[in-house]
């Protein structure tokens, strides 16, 4: 963040004869942190007034002397347009995290019958969730990625005014849930707006859903896997989750436009739409809407209530289809019947790999190789196209893979 911006933000949080005093140090790190720490002497009353012990307060900040610059510098650069279909689900939905589900399924069949056998969620939802959230706990091992919850929602409240209300109410449960003793602070760790654990819950949603699954005593979702996704069932089921019925289906659909609106999947089926795969919708009389999310050449979906349940965890489309897409892959099936539209030969998870190691063989990509492209990825696979000729697209296609094997 720029002295300048720290100075807006601390016009807006110190009182006259403070900011006359501020005047008077030297602009710079210290100038931004005097702010902080005030802010953070400031908030105290608020948290107690919520029902935060000061005990637990003075604890929870004695070693948070300054803002985070790397949430700051991630709220001020969050992208705000939207990828094409295929980018996003290509990210998401591939054989590695197909795999891993299998294996996850394996090991944690115990405590995923119970879970289902409690909550009544589908536990390959539970693990597309898993995956989507921290490719099954991954995320929780890279330290360049997880963050101290406190000091990132306290950087937020203090020095994001768009982030501001949401970040201030979520530090107040943050600290709640370190008074209920299910955490301790040194291992209160998340994102970088503060989701938490293995599935990646928001300190409020934590409060409302989280469950001892493994009955030790503490609701601990972020070393416990029964615990972790357990709350992710409890979510779903108290948000109106249909034990026994799927999320959807990928469909077929007829020449000609189709009225929109929910209707019966019998008055679909009447309509000309039937299932992609070629088996018969389960219940005909559940209610389902239409989606195609990549136009009438993509595959198009009939999404039941679940669809709308799973929204609950992420409210956009795009991630709901995809933990329905992957939960039914790892639960054995095959995939897309019609795949995105994509404009180049797609890679599997272990070429996009190799991609990303060859273009660092060409010092253009100095990123983690995990399959994943990002804007890192895409900007590298543009210099690349640009130096040997290629249309400058970004695309992490087939013909530029090739293009790097052979040079």
């Amino acid at each position: 963040m720029s002295v300048r911006n720290a100075a807006k933000i601390l016009t807006s949080v110190m009182t006259a004869a403070s900011l006359s005093l501020a005047l008077l140090m030297p602009t710079g790190p210290a100038f931004a942190d005097a702010g902080f720490r005030q802010w953070v002497a400031s908030f105290r009353a608020t948290a107690v007034a919520g029902g935060v012990s000061g005990s637990v307060y003075d604890q929870a900040f004695r070693d948070i002397k300054e803002p985070d610059p790397v949430v700051l510098e991630k709220a001020r650069t969050q992208p705000e347009f939207t990828a094409p279909a295929w980018d996003y689900f290509d990210n998401r939905v591939h054989d590695q995290s197909v795999a891993v589900g299998q294996q996850m399924a394996k090991k944690w069949k115990p405590w995923l019958d119970r879970i289902e056998a409690r909550f009544g969620v589908d536990r390959y939802i539970l693990l597309a969730i898993w995956s989507m959230e921290s490719n099954y706990g991954e995320i929780l091992k890279r330290d360049d990625i997880m963050r101290n919850v406190i000091r990132s929602l306290a950087t937020l409240g203090y020095g994001d005014p768009k982030r501001s209300k949401y970040a201030r109410t979520q530090l107040v449960a943050a600290l709640k849930i370190l008074q209920t003793g299910d955490i301790d602070e040194s291992h209160l760790m998340g994102s970088w707006a503060g989701a938490m654990g293995q599935t990646q819950f928001i300190p409020t949603s934590y409060q409302h859903y989280a469950v001892d699954m493994d009955g030790n005593g503490k609701r601990d979702i972020w070393n416990s896997i029964p615990d972790a996704l357990a709350t992710s069932a409890n979510l779903l089921k108290k948000n109106g989750w249909q034990a026994g019925k799927t999320w959807g289906y990928e469909v077929e659909l007829p020449a000609g436009k189709l009225p929109a609106g929910s209707k019966t999947l019998a008055q679909w089926q009447a309509l000309g739409v039937v299932r992609a795969s070629g088996k018969p919708f389960k219940n005909l009389t559940d209610k389902a809407t239409l989606k195609v999310p990549d136009g009438r050449g993509g595959p198009a979906f009939l999404m039941i209530r679940n669809f709308s349940v799973i929204k609950a965890y992420n409210n956009a489309d795009k991630y709901a289809l995809a933990v329905g897409l992957l939960a039914d892959e790892i639960a054995g099936g095959n995939g897309l019947v019609q795949d995105w539209k994509r404009p180049f030969t797609k890679l599997s998870f272990e070429e996009r790999q190799e991609l990303q190691k060859r273009l660092s063989q060409h010092g253009l990509y100095d990123g983690k190789f995990d399959g994943k492209i990002g804007d890192g990825s895409k900007t590298a696979i543009m210099a690349y196209q640009a130096k040997v000729g290629l249309t400058q697209d970004g695309y992490p296609s087939m013909e530029v893979l090739k293009w790097l094997r052979q040079k």
